[in-house]
């Protein structure tokens, strides 16, 4: 017989205990149409039971599909919570793919209510005719005459919530039914659906806020620029649940002076976002004078970090910039980076050198380095290999799949290639697709973005491979420059040597106004290789 209590782990618990022990702490929610508005734990566990109830009342059955086309506001954090804890599945989706992929999203998840904000009234009234299961379309709003137009048999967000007695109670669920669903960009191929559990969720929500994790507490004011339709925003909302932070929804402006005005206006502690997105604030405390006084760090994660954030965050701003890795098959949390108590005797530079790297892996997940042939390589911190991951929030199989998405001994292979030392410290390397194969020696793209990006007169950076008729590829750079400014390739070049061998050394800069980003603020370097992938070829 059992000698202590067992509970299912559930999102309902998360946010059943923000709503009892944290119940007025405040969540501010930037709404669509630029207006503030503040609610507190207490209420969004409150609206989250009216919107399960509701749910029920429109036919929806347990792991039903409930998405969300959604910007970060209370009402998609009251459908978080609302839909999984009613026993369906809260399936987030990336308004900035492109429609055939929304189309594709939709029907293999097999939707059955779409909540959408006003924002995407438009799009959502085009796609619907090819929407094959979905038989609720909500308005996360009030009544919104314009909006029905456009879409027949329209839903009110404010309305449907207002119907019910408020007398639902969170049901008893299996924590192993699924909870939310997310979707890979799918930069190539259709896009892959990971469907998260209860059980795994509440897991990373533990795991990823331990003290060498995220580290948030009761005390903190949180600011996730991370969307909450990329990755279950990094798994912040049920994290901040869990601990009773508040929270700063910034809604669909995440500009660098809209940032500035919320970090300063509502004493954010900290944040979370992908680095193009740091670009944009580093320039905006630069032109308002702000020096973000409450702001102590911020996570970032999506690609990696150039390491000249660093310092100048540190130095200008006092702000730690902690690098996170993951992605939507690792929920997303698989390693982050926090120092050992034996580096806080080294200096600050050092210490920053440590932090350009991704991090360990928290309890719960376990990191491994494999060749070509699948054979362990030796974690030294110099060897380079095929990363791969195995733990208690990974995927298995991706959703409506026949097959493992597992090698035969049980691991998933990330797709990147990185080294790892003894303490466990990884360092992606590349991605496997965008690595540069020159004369059958490898050059990480990582690498020669980050020195790009340190040329003080460049503000972003891509490095690509271009094919080569002697050496098979050489990497070349495009470069955005600094406003104002207008380096040429041979001051771009010269600032690489020293930093690398000569021999990896890109042939060529081209410089573009601006590079292809994705929904998820990453570098379409598919679209870069194909515009610029033979510039090479005649010189060659």
């Amino acid at each position: 017989m059992p000698s202590m209590m067992t509970q299912p782990l559930t999102i309902s618990s998360l946010v059943r205990h923000a709503g009892q022990y944290h119940g007025q702490t405040q969540i501010v929610s930037v709404e669509t149409d630029g207006s503030t508005t503040r609610t507190n734990w207490s209420e969004v566990e409150h609206n989250a039971l009216r919107l399960a109830s509701a749910l029920g009342r429109l036919g929806c059955e347990t792991s039903d599909r409930c998405a969300t086309i959604a910007w970060n506001n209370r009402r998609h954090l009251e459908i978080y919570f609302g839909v999984a804890g009613g026993g369906y599945v809260c399936h987030t989706i990336n308004p900035r793919l492109f429609p055939e992929q929304l189309i594709y999203i939709m029907n293999h998840a097999g939707d059955k209510v779409l909540f959408l904000d006003s924002t995407f009234v438009p799009a959502v009234a085009a796609l619907r005719p090819q929407l094959k299961t979905i038989e609720h379309y909500v308005l996360m709003g009030g009544r919104d005459e314009e909006a029905a137009a456009q879409i027949e048999g329209l839903l009110f967000y404010d309305e449907l919530l207002a119907a019910e007695p408020g007398d639902f109670e969170w049901p008893e669920l299996d924590e192993m039914l699924p909870s939310s669903l997310c979707y890979t960009s799918g930069t190539t191929g259709n896009p892959k659906g990971v469907q998260y559990l209860h059980r795994t969720t509440v897991l990373h929500t533990l795991g990823a806020n331990q003290p060498d994790g995220l580290a948030l507490s009761a005390k903190d004011i949180m600011l996730p620029v991370v969307p909450m339709f990329h990755a279950n925003a990094w798994g912040i909302p049920y994290i901040t649940a869990a601990v009773g932070s508040s929270l700063v929804l910034p809604g669909p402006n995440l500009d660098g002076h809209s940032l500035v005005r919320l970090i300063d206006e509502e004493k954010v502690t900290m944040s979370a976002g992908v680095p193009t997105i740091w670009m944009g604030l580093l320039q905006a405390l630069e032109e308002t004078g702000s020096k973000a006084e409450s702001l102590t760090r911020s996570m970032v994660g999506g690609s990696a970090l150039p390491s000249s954030m660093i310092p100048e965050f540190r130095d200008k701003y006092g702000v730690e910039l902690i690098h996170g890795w993951g992605m939507t098959e690792t929920s997303p949390l698989g390693s982050l980076n926090q120092l050992l108590a034996k580096h806080h005797s080294l200096g600050p530079e050092e210490q920053a050198k440590l932090r350009e790297g991704q991090g360990r892996p928290p309890f719960g997940v376990e990191l491994r380095l494999v060749d070509e042939d699948g054979n362990r390589l030796a974690e030294d911190g110099q060897t380079q290999g095929n990363l791969q991951i195995r733990g208690h929030w990974i995927v298995d199989t991706y959703f409506g799949a026949e097959t493992t998405a597992l090698t035969g001994d049980g691991w998933f292979d990330t797709g990147d290639v990185a080294t790892i030392d003894a303490d466990g410290y990884m360092i992606i390397r590349d991605r496997s697709k965008d690595i540069i194969k020159s004369g059958g020696e490898w050059i990480s793209t990582v690498e020669l973005e980050d020195i790009a990006i340190s040329h003080p007169d460049v503000a972003n950076a891509a490095a690509i491979a271009a094919r080569h008729r002697k050496w098979d590829e050489r990497p070349v750079i495009i470069a955005v420059p600094q406003a104002g400014k207008e380096p040429d390739k041979q001051s771009i070049l010269q600032h690489f040597e020293g930093r690398i061998a000569k021999w990896q050394i890109p042939d060529d800069v081209i410089f573009v106004s601006e590079l292809p980003i994705g929904g998820t603020g990453k570098i379409l370097k598919h679209k870069l290789r194909t515009e610029y992938g033979d510039v090479l070829w005649d010189a060659g």
